[in-house]
């Protein structure tokens, strides 16, 4: 467990590192750019690419994350073919959607072509994003189980993010002529951080590529087959539900794009809260692969319940952060006037999305227990009844309230998707994430928002956006530690104190 904690804190340095780049990037977009223009970069190819790779990926990362134990097990370095067989199954996946994307244009400009015409535009400029991100979350879930998360949280939370910070300034100071030469290199982002992450893995010798079957691919091929195609599905219909509100938006809400780029900045704030999860994932996978193979169950279990409520003192503390310094920020820091315009419902969307994050967060890495178990079938089952009620949910609520309808179908949606999994490993093996901690966190956070509020509320402006951050995060920190909310936090807290010291008294007897 200890070195999940330290390789989950450590990428959640890289994680925040990113997201403040993040911020920088958006704070750019939101005062330099209009919605619809940040809809097209941050909204829609985000979405669509992400649904692009998720129908190409045709379950490779479910592959690589249940059986790379065996091939590691059972294969030297120089023998393992998994990672060849992942890339080239994902690069045909991606050629027929590719193709299905070029049969369909057709369809795509009868829905967008009214509301978000930039969109299809720069229509085919979607596909090497996509490319890009395929590749890159393939070698990504292999690198994780070679316990490589530093690295790939580096690239894809920072690499990524300062690459398209430096075309905005180049942009913006006439470098880049043009906003399609922009949108164009944009495009190549993920590509780029997949060819670093390629050449690094091949240099260091962790990644071979053999053409011909191993030994473990022979024995495991119908289960492979039968794996990947039920995570694949999961995968699919939990993106597409994940990432639909966009896609709809953009459809059928007045403004289009311009509605899309409100509601992806908010989400971008909400995508704040969930921080932490991608690290903590990345490294709890191997972990809970090799501990369902090793029938550890009880490992399984820490890591379910430190998952929990680790994330979830987290999520609370960034979403309570933001929420107390949401209205105040767009306005001090001058955001376009279309945004300060519809602060109201910029605001109410980011509260429920910031809400649905917390759900999810909260309840541990449940998804990737199930998925890496020998009942990841329910994976699929989950994500089915996900999107089932995702979809209609979104398109209704969109109709009727705009584009903070699919914020508040997220946090119904959200909730029922992760009391199924919750209740379905109780059911099986007796783990449930929560305690009295779980309590305490919520009531904290709680407690914390109304102190700040009313001693704050009538602030404004940039020195009173640190006075009332830094005293919530006094309170709440203080409060975390003192009520002993974590197992993770706490060992974090005297490490850090102790060189503190360290570094104090060293500096008295010089």
């Amino acid at each position: 467990m200890s070195t999940i904690r330290k390789q989950s804190i450590i990428s959640s340095g890289i994680v925040y590192f990113g997201f403040g780049l993040g911020a920088i990037t958006n704070l750019v977009l939101g005062r330099e750019f209009t919605p619809d223009q940040y809809g097209l970069i941050s909204g829609m190819f985000l979405a669509i690419g992400s649904i692009m790779y998720f129908f190409a990926n045709l379950g490779m990362p479910s592959y690589v994350g249940k059986f790379f134990p065996y091939y590691k097990d059972n294969l030297p370095p120089q023998k393992n073919d998994q990672i060849t067989w992942a890339l080239l199954i994902s690069l045909g996946g991606f050629l027929l959607v590719a193709l299905t994307g070029i049969i369909f244009r057709g369809t795509v400009i009868h829905y967008y072509e009214h509301r978000s015409p930039a969109f299809v535009q720069y229509y085919y400029w979607i596909f090497p994003f996509s490319l890009g991100l395929t590749l890159y979350s393939i070698l990504e879930a292999y690198s994780w189980q070679l316990k490589q998360t530093i690295l790939t949280s580096y690239l894809r939370e920072v690499q990524f993010r300062l690459t398209t910070l430096v075309l905005l300034v180049l942009y913006l100071c006439g470098v880049l002529h043009g906003f399609g030469v922009l949108v164009k290199l944009y495009s190549l982002n993920y590509l780029l951080i997949a060819l670093i992450l390629l050449i690094y893995l091949i240099r260091s010798g962790q990644v071979h590529f053999v053409f011909s079957p191993s030994i473990v691919t022979k024995k495991f091929f119908s289960k492979i087959q039968s794996m990947a195609l039920m995570g694949w599905g999961g995968g699919v219909v939990y993106n597409i539900a994940f990432f639909f509100a966009q896609i709809i938006i953009a459809a059928v809400v007045p403004g289009g794009l311009a509605a899309v780029g409100l509601y992806t900045m908010a989400q971008f704030a909400g995508s704040l809260v969930q921080a932490p999860q991608r690290s903590v994932i990345a490294a709890s996978v191997g972990p809970l692969s090799q501990a369902w193979k090793d029938k550890d169950y009880g490992r399984i279990n820490r890591i379910y319940q430190r998952s929990c409520i680790t994330q979830l003192v987290f999520s609370v503390g960034i979403f309570v952060l933001i929420l107390l310094n949401f209205k105040d920020g767009i306005i001090t820091f001058q955001f376009h006037p279309e945004y300060q315009a519809s602060l109201s419902i910029f605001f109410t969307a980011f509260l429920f999305i910031g809400l649905a994050r917390i759900v999810d967060m909260g309840t541990g890495v449940n998804g990737q227990i199930i998925a890496t178990s020998t009942f990841w079938r329910f994976d699929f089952t989950s994500g089915l009844i996900l999107a089932i009620l995702t979809l209609p949910l979104n398109y209704l609520l969109a109709k009727k309230w705009g584009m903070t309808g699919p914020a508040i179908a997220d946090v119904f949606t959200f909730s029922i998707y992760n009391a199924i999994r919750c209740i379905f490993l109780y059911r099986k093996f007796k783990m449930q994430p929560f305690s009295i901690h779980s309590l305490n966190t919520l009531l904290l956070g709680a407690a914390g928002y109304v102190i700040c509020y009313l001693l704050f509320n009538a602030r404004h402006g940039l020195p009173w956006l640190f006075i009332r951050s830094l005293s919530f995060l006094a309170l709440y920190i203080a409060g975390a530690l003192g009520l002993k909310l974590s197992d993770d936090i706490l060992p974090v807290w005297q490490t850090l104190k102790g060189r503190l010291q360290g570094l104090y008294g060293g500096g008295r007897r010089r």
